[in-house]
């Protein structure tokens, strides 16, 4: 912001000490007599720092709003097949992306060729009943999509988000169609908008009943582990999801409208204001280095600073930078219609770009070396002419000294350390697929069939109890033929499952040598499956393969109720709450279970059966702690 702006605003306020001047421009709607109250008159022209987020008056910001936000947004349980979170996109210590790499073919549809992005991997395309059905771009690997995701670092203080700015205007109720806020309420916009794409977080027809149904019934992170103490309070004192959304709204309903309320106020307050640029701003000298110093000034009169400009570090407008032909994305014009907005795209902020890997909506501008080259139009990179920005028709170059100076600028004084390091606001749990011993986890090598294809198991979903739709799925296969699955509680002798358990038969989707596919849906209900490991395999009728079946890899499933907690308590087997288990606590389950009493349900699915004695005989052999 240029100083002589800062001045005048400054001058208004002694001009009207008492007065609250409201501040209207590309960063939105706020209150410029809290910034005021930021503002140094520094000889060398402080800028106003981050101010507080405006949110918009229909969705006041609350702690128990904003840790339900926070809670919702890292809990990978929020997609269909539990996993993709939020959060899964955008990881603070990444610089608010995601560190995943994932190719889209994009415009030409053809892998390997100049047009390919580096986008963000999705689910594997399932149909409305959550069954597998090949990609025709990506068969039966994830999706993945056609931006880079962007940094979400300085959203809070946008109008429109999205690399195209779609998610703009008043926000509306995706169930009622009732409009809930008429102002500067981008964030709850957005944040629905994966939750039903395909692609990111949805199977094909997702719709708001299912979500709502499936989160209220769900455990808050079951999957996630090293969480938060915020999080794990809020959790420990509302240990449901009803529960949290009443400590935050009133009342349990969990609807579409209120998860975008909670998680944009978790949003607004991820505010990246501590980078040692932000600490000399507000008065401390010592924040930046010397040469850090040096390369504020150096990056202030470039270039740069036009479209990067403190204290965002971007004016968040879009422009044509012609990192693609345009006919390959239209970026803003899609939105707008407009044709000057042709291959137009939001400008992203710098804050926190040091701890970035790939740059610009396609992702495939991988360094920051890369990122001067091209600005500089050197080393074959160079912005395309068609709607270029006319900033960007001269080459940005400064002397390899200067170059790296403001480099280091860039890279070190603009990162916030908390982002850094991921502490609070910008703490987190580790998510399920991050742990380094995945579950389920693939083993054995499979036996192969014809066409010399060896049946593929697709085993990605988390088996936490409660799942019921649990899944593992099939690939290189032959088309049309009749499958089973064997599962057991033994581990596989000479590469193969017990078939203690036998479903099937599966018809195989496909037609042909390794092209059968298909998916076995099984639903994990019972708390005394609780860290007990079973094992699941793909057995395919196949003429070609030896004694006439092929064999899938092996799963080694292992259900869990929650990653923080057991599903029962500690002795659920002691009846008589004596401490110890005897003969009194058979005879009380035995009373128990003939009155269809709710303490006999032992896998807690309303029904009274041998698996609860069988979940009760389990619990009383594992004994009292």
């Amino acid at each position: 912001m240029p100083y002589r702006f800062h001045s005048a605003i400054k001058a208004l306020g002694a001009l009207v000490p008492t007065a609250s001047v409201v501040f209207v421009g590309f960063f939105g709607t706020t209150n410029a007599s809290a910034q005021s109250e930021r503002e140094l008159d520094r000889a060398d022209g402080a800028v106003i720092g981050l101010w507080e987020p405006f949110a918009p008056p229909e969705n006041p910001v609350t702690e128990e709003k904003r840790v339900l936000g926070k809670i919702l947004f890292w809990d990978e349980q929020l997609s269909s097949d539990n996993t993709i979170s939020c959060g899964t996109c955008h990881i603070p210590s990444e610089g608010g992306v995601d560190p995943r790499v994932g190719l889209n073919p994009a415009f030409d549809g053809i892998f390997g060729t100049p047009d390919d992005l580096d986008g963000s991997p999705g689910l594997i395309a399932t149909d409305v009943d959550g069954l597998y059905i090949r990609s025709p771009l990506y068969d039966l690997e994830p999706q993945v999509t056609g931006r880079r995701s962007m940094n979400n670092h300085v959203s809070m203080y946008v109008g429109n988000l999205f690399w195209d700015g779609r998610a703009e205007g008043d926000y509306i109720d995706p169930v009622t169609g009732e409009t809930l806020a008429i102002s500067s309420a981008a964030l709850e916009i957005q944040s629905l908008v994966p939750i039903l794409n395909d692609i990111e977080m949805a199977h094909q027809d997702r719709d708001w009943a299912s979500v709502t149904t499936k989160i209220a019934n769900a455990k808050p992170l079951a999957l996630a582990s090293n969480i938060p103490q915020d999080m794990l309070d809020a959790i420990t004192a509302n240990e449901t999801y009803p529960a949290l959304f009443e400590s935050a709204f009133g009342d349990p309903e969990v609807t579409a409208a209120r998860i975008g309320f909670a998680i944009a106020t978790y949003e607004r307050t991820l505010v990246p204001g501590e980078s040692p640029w932000d600490l000399w701003n507000a008065g401390d000298d010592s924040a930046m280095t010397p040469e850090q110093q040096l390369g504020w000034t150096l990056y202030r009169g470039s270039t740069c600073n036009n479209c990067h400009t403190a204290p965002l570090f971007t004016t968040n407008n879009f422009i044509v930078e012609g990192v693609r032909p345009i006919e390959e994305d239209i970026g803003r014009a899609g939105v707008t219609g407009v044709s000057f907005e042709r291959g137009a795209f939001r400008m992203s902020t710098l804050r926190n770009v040091g701890l970035r890997d790939r740059f610009m909506h396609t992702g495939m501008i991988e360094t920051m070396d890369d990122v001067f080259d091209f600005y500089a139009h050197r080393n074959g990179l160079g912005p395309l002419p068609e709607n270029r920005d006319f900033r960007l028709n001269s080459p940005i170059v400064f002397s390899p000294e200067n170059e790296a100076i403001v480099k280091n600028f860039i890279n070190t004084a603009l990162t916030d350390p908390r982002v850094a390091n991921e502490t609070f606001p910008f703490d987190r749990p580790t998510l399920h697929t991050e742990l380094d011993t995945p579950n389920p986890m693939i083993t054995e090598s499979g036996v192969m069939g014809t066409g010399g294809y060896t049946p593929k198991m697709i085993a990605v979903v988390p088996p936490n109890i409660g799942n019921l739709g649990f899944k593992i799925g099939l690939d290189f296969a032959l088309g049309g033929a009749q499958a089973w699955v064997a599962i057991s509680s033994t581990p596989p002798v000479d590469g193969l499952v017990l078939q203690d358990e036998l479903v099937g038969p599966i018809a195989l989707n496909g037609m042909g040598a390794g092209d059968g596919f298909g998916t076995l849906i099984y639903p994990i209900d019972n708390p005394a499956m609780d860290g007990q490991t079973f094992y699941m395999q793909w057995i395919v009728a196949d003429p070609s393969a030896p004694d006439g079946f092929a064999y899938s890899q092996v799963a080694a499933v292992t259900p869990f109720c929650s990653m923080i907690a057991s599903c029962a308590p500690s002795c659920a087997a002691d009846l008589t709450d004596d401490g110890e288990l005897d003969f009194f606590d058979v005879s009380a389950f035995l009373t128990l279970f003939s009155k269809a009493d709710p303490a006999a349900d032992f896998d807690e699915n309303g029904e009274f059966n041998f698996f609860d004695v069988s979940a009760f005989l389990i619990a009383f052999a594992d004994g009292c702690p």
